[in-house]
Parts: C-alpha cells; sequence; structure tokens
C-alpha cells in the first residue's frame, strides 16, 4: 500500500490493521492507545511495553509505509498536533452535556473532526479508475450485504437518476446469478466496509469468473474483497480499527464518498445527465402532493 505523505499513522492503522501479524497489532494498538506517550519512548521501549521484539516494532512501522521508528515517531508528533488545533472545535464526548441532544452534538462535532481523514487514501489515479470503469460499463451492477446494502439500493437509484442506468438485487444468491452473466465489457461495483463479508466476497468471486471489471468500495487496504478488485477505493474509516467498523459500524463515510461518485459521474456524462434528471424531476414533481 502507498500513501502520501499527508495520510496521518492513525489512518494507516485503520486502513491495514486487519492484514496486521497479531505481534504487529499490539504494537499499533498500544500506538492507538497512548499516542502522546509513544512519542516520547525509544523503539526499544515500545517492544518492551508491547511485548514483542524490537524488530517486530520495526516491522510494524514499514507496515504503515514509514523507514523506520523514527519517521513514525515524527509522524505521530505531527498528527497530535493537528489533533491539538481541533481541540476546539471537537472538545470529546461531554462537551454538550449528558443529554440525548447533547450526546448527538457531541457525535457530530467528533464525525467534523474525523471528516478530512476519510479521503486521505484515496489516490487521483484510483478514482479516475473506478469513475472511468463505471462511465464506460455496458451494464454496472452494484452489490453488497448486511448494512452495506442499503447502500448500495441507494447508488444505483442515484446513478440511474443521471443517467447511468445501475442494477442492485437485493438477495445474496440473485446477485451472484446477476453477476454470473456479465461480460469484460461491464462492471461490478461492490461495497463493503469490512472487506469481509462472505456474501458480498462469493458474489465477487462470480463477477471475476464472469471477466466483468471489479470496482470496490471498502474501508481497509489489505481486504479479501480488495484482492479481487481491479480497482479499490479505499475510505478511511471515521474511527481507527477493525473491532470498531464491526462493533460500531458507521457508513457515513461511504455515503459522501459514494454521493460525490454519482455527481462526478454526472458530470462526465453532460447532456445526458441534464436531460435524465430533467425526467427524474418531472416524475418527483408528479409524487408530491399538497
Amino acid at each position: 500500500m502507498q500513501w502520501s505523505d499527508d495520510v496521518g499513522p492513525t489512518t494507516r492503522i485503520a486502513t491495514v490493521v486487519n492484514a496486521l501479524q497479531p505481534s504487529e497489532r499490539r504494537v499499533v494498538q498500544l500506538i492507538l492507545d497512548d499516542t502522546e506517550g509513544v512519542v516520547e519512548i525509544t523503539a526499544q521501549e515500545l517492544a518492551d511495553r508491547s511485548g514483542v521484539a524490537r524488530s517486530t516494532v520495526v516491522r510494524s512501522c514499514q507496515s504503515l509505509g514509514y523507514r523506520g521508528y523514527p519517521q513514525l515517531r515524527v509522524a505521530l508528533t505531527r498528527e497530535l498536533a493537528r489533533s491539538s488545533a481541533r481541540a476546539s472545535t471537537a472538545a470529546g464526548d461531554d462537551a454538550h452535556g449528558p443529554s440525548a441532544l447533547g450526546r448527538i452534538r457531541s457525535d457530530l462535532d467528533a464525525l467534523a473532526a474525523a471528516l478530512p481523514r476519510v479521503a486521505s487514501v484515496l489516490t487521483e489515479a484510483e478514482v479516475e479508475d473506478a469513475v472511468t470503469r463505471v462511465v464506460g460499463a455496458r451494464r454496472l451492477v452494484i452489490v453488497a450485504s448486511g448494512l452495506s446494502s442499503p447502500l448500495a439500493l441507494d447508488l444505483s437509484m442515484r446513478l440511474t437518476a443521471v443517467g447511468r442506468p445501475a442494477e442492485h438485487v437485493a438477495d445474496p444468491i440473485g446477485q451472484q446469478i446477476a453477476v454470473s452473466r456479465l461480460a469484460a465489457d461491464d462492471v461490478v461495483l461492490v461495497i463493503s466496509g469490512s472487506g469481509a463479508n462472505e456474501l458480498s466476497l462469493r458474489a465477487a468471486r462470480s463477477a471475476r469468473a464472469s471477466g466483468a471489471g471489479i470496482v470496490v468500495v471498502t474501508s481497509f487496504a489489505t481486504s479479501p474483497i480488495g484482492a479481487l478488485a481491479d480497482v479499490a477505493l479505499v475510505v478511511a474509516p471515521a474511527k481507527a480499527g477493525f473491532r470498531h467498523e464491526v462493533e460500531h459500524t458507521s457508513r457515513i463515510p461511504h455515503v459522501i464518498v459514494l454521493e460525490s461518485l454519482v455527481e462526478i459521474v454526472a458530470d462526465r456524462l453532460g447532456e445526458a445527465a441534464v436531460d435524465t434528471r430533467a425526467g427524474v424531476l418531472a416524475i418527483l414533481s408528479d409524487a408530491l402532493s399538497d
């Protein structure tokens, strides 16, 4: 995985943690749990606190895209400085009090602080490749299961409404059947936050066997679904970690990226999108009551 310099350590951890060795996970978990403390200690001290060899610490740093521990410490220091600058706008869970409304406001503050990292792992080449495939596909099938399934339905409707017809089959077996008859000029877009949903994997394998192109939207740079993709759009999780993705699933980052993708596709379609939207608005107008 290649990152740009502005992708912080915690974002990198969030996107590769599921692919790390258990010993490396202990190292990165300590980094997440005590970032300020880790900045102040040596590689050997981090190894001792994590219960691993110093070489494991170095390997963990390299798994995150750094040459070694010194480069990781510098990156952590920079990230901490940025976090401090945002502290006044995201003061923590208790910033608005313990009431239900206070909790909502605090959660919104935390989300707003995390949003800049959502697209930090994406590259221009990957996004352009995905857009080109979506726009140019003869047939476009959107696949997802579990909590990602509503996003697939929403995306298929939005794309169709801007003149890029897209298909979505809700039933997992139906998804496999639908993609099994595709061809090389067709595209399957798979949405899977974890990148490990077996139902989505089966559909992706069927698509691969049919020769169709595969675009994946996921939260982790290294995942089973990513290994099947022609292009993977890695949308960094709002919170760091595979465990958080599973226990406290949020699809807000994916929604933001997918809605932006629709608008980009509409721009590429030009007058066709304008004409289609005009027809959609006429239908919506008839559907509204006083």
